[in-house]
């Protein structure tokens, strides 16, 4: 790419880039404060509306969303006359798990086998980056052609829709022609995607009472019903044989009718163990992008060292359902929480709180950005084409943009390829598919720019 002037910015820039997401990564952003000290997102947010500031964006605020986080916002001025885009990104990210499984620590950025590790690195502080080096770009080139405005959101890993609720109060806030979601990534690195459709979510804290106390197994177990034996019996009602997702009332029979993932190449990605199957039935595009998905997050119940002989009295869960296109987040919600009360056993009091929610989204694909935005793939990966994809997973606040803007384009792209290894232990992003975003989105904004509707 290095005839093309974008291109050898973005290249001369990589090195900075590298820098900035090292002091960004370094922020222990993790928006469960709970767990995290506050201080960690704040102070992130703030090095963002700096550099936000030092880039010539006007109107720069933290904005405090009603979830008790802070989003950053900022206005970059094009020409007069010239389209709006807004550019998304999040800082918050998920909570580092087992740090010792790290090789090297989770909050700081470090190279390795030419992978760059680090909690956020790719989902999705590497995003931030993204945009800002692209903005970079096309002002070392000629300037920025659109308006831009810039989000980038404090709370997005939670689910807790703090953002959302926000641009709902202010709907002219975010108001754009199209919109860039920076908090995707390409279906294998090196292989240009846009993510077409992202299917819902909802969580579920769930709680199995059956006694007022424990109780000695050895005395009263046989006939004193096990909190937890009654919890297990209903985790188990969410997934037939073959370990689809099973939930009264619930389709799980859509097919996807896109690029298509290799189950061979999908067991490699997921590193399945050697002997041990997959679940669901269908190709696994359908069953990761088209179906919906339940999974037990966490059970709480005592831990096997330090168990006593007991029956227990209470045990809780937390359940994530992936809701896919098509399917209502709350409807699909109240469906999940019916099945669980009618399958709970024994006439055991179950109660369930919802902690979360987010709606599926399904984009336009025959708009104009998306044209924009294939041919400038071509460029930042010559010879091969723009794919379209789904994800399994969600970001809430694109049906809310959809839903405030409906004439609004949203396309969704970033740095959260297989090899990324998003919210696990060992995260990481490639400096190259960094490099190469950055350029096709910088020609993107071009190619956007000068496009008829």
């Amino acid at each position: 790419m290095s005839s093309n002037p974008v291109a050898a910015t973005v290249a001369s820039l990589m090195p900075r880039a590298k820098e900035e997401l090292a002091e960004l990564v370094a922020f222990k952003s993790v928006a469960d404060f709970g767990q995290f000290p506050r201080s960690e997102s704040e102070g992130a947010a703030r090095w963002i509306a700096d550099a936000l500031t030092a880039e010539g964006f006007t109107d720069v605020a933290l904005l405090d969303t009603p979830d008790g986080t802070q989003s950053v916002y900022g206005y970059l001025p094009g020409p007069e006359g010239a389209r709006t885009v807004l550019l998304y990104a999040h800082y918050d990210v998920q909570p580092p798990l087992d740090e010792a499984a790290w090789a090297t620590p989770p909050f700081e950025l470090t190279e390795r086998d030419g992978r760059w590790y680090g909690r956020g690195a790719a989902d999705c502080k590497g995003g931030l980056i993204m945009h800002l080096l692209a903005l970079r770009a096309l002002k070392a080139n000629g300037g920025v052609p659109v308006n831009v405005k810039m989000i980038v959101e404090g709370s997005e890993e939670q689910g807790t829709g703090g953002l959302e609720r926000y641009a709902e109060a202010r709907p002219e806030l975010l108001r754009a022609d199209t919109v860039v979601i920076g908090d995707t990534g390409n279906f294998r690195a090196g292989l240009p995607t846009v993510t077409s459709t992202l299917r819902g979510m909802t969580m579920l804290r769930v709680r199995i009472d059956t006694l007022q106390g424990n109780l000695h197994s050895g005395q009263f177990g046989g006939a004193a019903p096990d909190a937890l034996a009654a919890l297990v019996r209903v985790l188990d009602s969410l997934r037939a044989e073959d370990g689809s997702t099973t939930i009264d009332g619930l389709a799980a029979d859509a097919a996807w009718d896109g690029l298509q993932y290799d189950e061979e190449q999908f067991r490699r990605d997921a590193k399945v163990l050697d002997g041990v199957e997959l679940i669901g039935s269908g190709t696994v595009a359908d069953r990761i992008w088209a179906r919906p998905a339940v999974t037990v997050l966490g059970i709480d119940c005592p831990p096997v060292v330090g168990a006593t002989p007991s029956v227990q009295a209470s045990a809780r869960a937390l359940i994530s359902l992936r809701v896919p296109p098509g399917v209502d987040a709350t409807e699909a919600t109240k469906l999940l929480q019916a099945h669980l009360e009618a399958h709970t056993p024994w006439g055991a009091r179950i109660s369930t709180e919802q902690v979360g929610q987010g709606q599926a989204f399904r984009a336009d694909t025959s708009c104009p950005a998306y044209r924009a935005m294939a041919d400038a793939m071509a460029v930042a990966y010559p010879g091969q084409e723009l794919q379209y994809a789904g994800q399994g997973g969600s970001i809430p606040l694109c049906n809310t943009l959809a839903a405030l803007y409906p004439d609004a384009e949203i396309l969704l792209i970033g740095l959260s390829e297989p090899e990324a290894q998003i919210h696990a232990v060992n995260e990481s992003v490639s400096p190259e598919e960094l490099e190469r975003l950055s350029v096709a989105e910088a020609h993107f904004l071009r190619n956007y720019a000068n496009s008829s509707a």
